[in-house]
């Protein structure tokens, strides 16, 4: 978003959305923030340290199975949570992104509840 004023498209309305729910959300080592990037393919989540400036783990849908996006997303949400429970860390705060929290997005927190992460 290089230019200031009025968003014109969709992109960038996301993520005039991502930085006004930026604000609040902060991770920290103990508990890192919860990433969620979606695209039309795939979706992504991440474990960020903000105090370090550092990605902690990343899951990927690409690496995932078959099945609908929406079961996918599910796996990546255990997936992040597996990995995190074997970095020690069980408190996430949740980033959706500047996306609705609905589908595939909500999917991703359910499957990180599921493996044991709490926000």
């Amino acid at each position: 978003m290089g230019r200031i004023g009025i968003p014109k498209n969709r992109a960038e309305k996301r993520v005039r959305r991502h930085l006004r729910v930026r604000k609040s959300v902060k991770g920290t080592a103990e508990r890192p923030r919860l990433v969620v990037f979606r695209s039309l393919k795939h979706i992504t989540a991440q474990l960020v340290d903000d105090a370090a400036a550092r990605t902690l783990a990343t899951v990927t849908s690409t690496k995932v199975g078959e099945g609908k996006k929406t079961e996918k997303s599910l796996e990546v949400g255990k997936q992040i949570a597996a990995v995190a429970k074997q970095n020690g860390i069980t408190k996430v705060v949740f980033d959706r992104g500047g996306y609705q929290f609905h589908g595939r997005v909500k999917a991703v927190a359910d499957g990180a509840r599921e493996g044991g992460l709490e926000f």
